[in-house]
């Protein structure tokens, strides 16, 4: 299926890679931190501990120097709007793989050197707009790291929910996950009756009505990156939030609960 023309905005090639590396560099060093038993913790993933989220993080992360590995595909099959509508259907197949790593006792350390190394190197060497195969369909490189910036950051805050140790998280992985929720939230719901506001990251316009054009919008969401993200992945409901006053929301038309998550 050739990719959905939607307006995708622009990433910088070269603080996307930074990003990237840099936030997946912050799990390491926490990661690397864990104790027997903080590795066993139950975490919100379902019945992952943490030995099995850490352990997909840097599956997932090594992932962009496996998919270099391929040969490159003649077209590009998802466009990056559409690849967290994918995550669902592979849910599955990426927790074999997990469970297949963690029984297989990969030492953590290792693993996650490996992962840094190689991507490190296909990261020196490979231009962002070469095509790359993945599971989810053959996207550019430069894209398929938007995703990986974003799986990171919502992991990130996984890791941290489940051991409270504070990873911290990078302005500019961070950014980028917030905009990608944000702009498939607009697509998901087109239309320029609500503004969503997560600053200092993004402001979108969505769902369909009456468009405003000056002044105060009529219906106003806004909300703080992190709990964006929750709500976008899931990981929290939209009620409870506004109930904690962690998100605003002002007009008939800006209550978004039916819209989210936008993927898992």
């Amino acid at each position: 299926m050739p990719p959905a023309r939607k307006r995708t905005r622009s990433y910088d090639s070269v603080k996307i890679r930074a990003a990237v590396l840099t936030q997946f560099g912050h799990v390491r060093e926490a990661v690397g931190t864990l104790t027997p038993e903080q590795l066993e913790l139950p975490t919100r993933l379902g019945d992952w501990t943490v030995r099995e989220l850490a352990t997909h993080i840097a599956i997932g992360f090594a992932s962009v120097a496996r998919a270099a590995e391929l040969p490159e595909p003649a077209t590009a099959e998802v466009a990056l709007l559409d690849w967290p509508s994918t995550t669902a259907a592979r849910a599955d197949a990426v927790d074999e793989g997990v469970r297949a790593a963690v029984d297989a006792s990969q030492d953590l350390a290792a693993l996650y050197g490996r992962a840094a190394e190689d991507v490190g190197d296909v990261l020196s060497g490979t231009p962002g707009d070469r095509l790359v195969q993945t599971r989810g369909g053959a996207l550019r490189l430069d894209d398929l790291l938007v995703t990986r910036a974003v799986e990171l950051v919502v992991h990130t805050d996984d890791l941290n929910a489940a051991t409270g140790l504070g990873v911290p998280y990078d302005r500019q992985a961070l950014a980028a996950c917030v905009r990608l929720l944000a702009d498939v939230l607009a697509a998901k719901a087109p239309g320029g009756s609500v503004e969503v506001r997560i600053p200092p990251y993004a402001v979108v316009q969505c769902v369909e009505g009456p468009r405003h054009t000056r002044g105060t919008p009529p219906n106003v969401v806004e909300t703080d990156p992190l709990t964006w993200v929750r709500l976008a992945t899931g990981r929290t409901r939209w009620d409870t939030e506004l109930d904690a006053a962690a998100v605003s929301a002002s007009g008939e038309r800006a209550d978004l609960s039916a819209l989210l998550p936008l993927m898992s």
